[in-house]
């Protein structure tokens, strides 16, 4: 098996640049998607090992990506790290009430990202019984 594949969708170019540099540092392969709608559209024809997907997002939200991918038998199974600087306890619950694996709050630590996308990955494999291609 090849590299795991993250697709990273938010809309701040320069962290989007910021996070695939240290993805790709650690041996992911990165997607990026710079709206909503395009997150899910690469969602659903690149199937990414994980997805971190920021919640103030143009055309579709974070919320509505999520909640649309995890009632979708084709992209339920992806984990969705919810990366957002939304802080209050009320955006926190929403992300888990939409379906989100993780929260991670901007600004981050990277060693938080990684530790955070370690995490879901060992804790979301046995779910999926590594049946993914």
């Amino acid at each position: 098996m090849g590299n795991k594949r993250i697709l990273v969708v938010d809309d701040e170019p320069q962290l989007v640049e910021l996070v695939q540099l240290r993805l790709e540092a650690h041996h992911y392969d990165v997607i990026t998607a710079c709206d909503g709608l395009e997150g899910l559209e690469k969602a659903r024809t690149e199937q990414p090992d994980l997805i971190i997907l920021d919640i103030m997002l143009p055309k579709l939200n974070g919320y509505e990506v999520c909640t649309t991918l995890k009632h979708d038998a084709r992209s339920r199974h992806i984990p969705v790290v919810m990366f957002t600087a939304k802080s209050q306890a009320k955006d926190e619950q929403r992300a888990w009430d939409c379906g989100a694996d993780a929260y991670l709050r901007k600004p981050f630590r990277p060693e938080e990202m990684l530790k955070t996308i370690g995490r879901v990955f060992t804790t979301s494999m046995p779910q999926h019984g590594g049946s993914l291609a």
